[in-house]
């Protein structure tokens, strides 16, 4: 498969990149707030401590070239206010499952889905990927909202939970094809 790993994306607000050692400080403003993690559903880290070893995870993660992770950052300040990437990958079917989360003070100002959008052209511009998916809670409206505001459609399931042998409960999921992106 054609991979290009992490690269950076710009978009009209934003910029995507890799993360590196000087994102500690932004990170800890959604990493460590229990509003941001508790609807992203990943869990609190409580201190600046606990948030630098999950830059550190993210940084040594990079080393593997299936793993897509970006920060967010605003193109007029520079300022880190969230991350996305692919949370799973799946070579055999070329298809790879999204997450992001953004800083609670930055909600509702269009940066999760304009983020969303740069992933999915990036993608579809410079891997072999072939289908893009996301998911969400239905109690997370918030992030249901941006899954049916982007360039995704809704889906009956997901491949992580195909793989589980399971169905969606409670969950909200979304796809995009290769083919579908040309078409935008």
């Amino acid at each position: 498969m054609r991979c290009k790993t992490t690269s950076v994306i710009i978009t009209e607000r934003l910029i995507l990149r890799p993360f590196n050692e000087n994102d500690l400080s932004d990170m800890v403003q959604w990493a460590s707030d229990p509003a941001v993690q508790t609807e992203y559903g990943e869990p609190v880290y409580p201190d600046k401590e606990a948030v630098r070893e999950l830059l550190h995870k993210y940084l040594a993660a990079y080393a593997d070239p299936d793993y897509y992770r970006w920060a967010i950052h605003l193109r007029d300040t520079g300022e880190g206010i969230g991350q996305i990437g692919f949370c799973r990958v799946y070579d055999d079917i070329r298809t790879a499952e999204i997450e992001y989360c953004i800083a609670q003070n930055h909600w509702g100002k269009g940066f999760a889905g304009e983020a969303l959008r740069g992933v999915i052209r990036w993608t579809f511009a410079e891997t072999d990927f072939v289908r893009l998916e996301a998911y969400a809670r239905e109690e997370n409206t918030k992030s249901v909202r941006v899954l049916e505001k982007s360039l995704l459609h809704p889906t009956d399931t997901v491949e992580r939970f195909r793989r589980a042998g399971a169905l969606p409960e409670g969950e909200k999921c979304f796809c995009i094809l290769r083919e579908e992106a040309i078409l935008l």
